[in-house]
């Protein structure tokens, strides 16, 4: 049975990267991810990902649009890490919505990736461009297929990602199965506070792409300031504020020493003052999300 959870108080259990929340179906999640949005399918991205792994990370979040997964799955099989070490996510492609093109989708997903399950699968945007005028209909077959791979132990959690909350109400018409995750973007600067609200009250975990605002948190002087307080970056003062915020951020890089930096966020922690400097950024500081509803993809 689902359990509701809060994550802001299981974020406070947290001591280390090989520690991990738990969704609502009772899998364990870890709770900081490495994400490859951007990441090139070749050498480097095969490269960054397994630096990732060797520095700890056993969360690798990807997706079919982002064109990555078989970089990811290389890094994977070369890691020596054994599969059940690691958390695997991807996306549900926006052309792919629909009962039988989520099934094939999910199985040219599973083989790029050289895995024979999955840890999560999400889809990917609620409203694509080419289902405008039945995006509803098409998230539910696809929440159809999503639940069969599920109950069939192809996948071990699934979610959605960019759902705000009528997105959410449609496809509760039909599910038999709650997702157990929302990945969305959320930074400083943009908390889309009923979009939060309603997931932590229906014990959706929410996890935080583009968690360092693109490189435009970097300038904020609020942030500056406070890092330097602390004797720490500010992207790891970010990336805590996410974690007391009970949210699961992804942060991306190819570069190792941001890699490992980024990890380094479970030996501090944030004031109540501290977290509210952040919660209080002038709105759009690390740009805003796009509007599901409005993509051109």
């Amino acid at each position: 049975m689902d359990r509701k959870i809060d994550y802001r108080q299981a974020a406070k259990e947290l001591k280390s990267l090989a520690d991990t929340f738990e969704l609502a179906n009772g899998v364990k999640i870890p709770a900081l991810g490495f994400g490859t949005w951007l990441m090139p399918n070749d050498e480097l991205g095969v490269a960054a990902v397994k630096e990732a792994l060797a520095l700890g990370y056993r969360h690798i979040d990807t997706a079919a649009a982002y064109q990555n997964e078989a970089a990811v799955g290389q890094a994977i099989k070369e890691s020596g890490l054994a599969r059940e070490e690691i958390f695997v996510t991807t996306k549900l492609a926006n052309p792919e919505h629909g009962y039988h093109e989520t099934k094939q989708a999910f199985a040219e997903s599973l083989a790029k990736l050289g895995l024979d399950y999955l840890d999560l699968y999400l889809i990917h945007w609620p409203n694509p461009l080419k289902f405008r005028a039945s995006w509803a209909e098409k998230n539910r077959e696809s929440w159809r297929a999503f639940e069969e791979l599920y109950q069939a132990g192809k996948i071990r959690a699934i979610g959605v990602s960019n759902f705000r909350e009528h997105h959410l109400e449609a496809l509760a018409e039909s599910w038999e199965i709650k997702p157990q995750v929302n990945q969305i973007h959320i930074c400083p600067g943009n908390l889309p506070q009923a979009q939060i609200e309603y997931c932590q009250a229906a014990g959706i975990l929410l996890e935080s792409y583009s968690p360092l605002g693109r490189g435009k948190i970097f300038e904020q002087a609020e942030l500056v300031d406070l890092a330097k307080s602390l004797g720490r970056t500010v992207a790891q003062v970010v990336l805590r504020w996410h974690l007391q915020k009970g949210f699961l951020a992804l942060p991306k890089s190819v570069t190792p020493a941001y890699i490992k930096e980024n990890a380094e966020i479970f030996d501090f922690s944030l004031t109540a003052e501290e977290m509210q400097i952040i919660d209080h950024l002038e709105e759009g500081c690390c740009g805003l999300p796009k509007d599901p509803d409005q993509v051109d993809f």
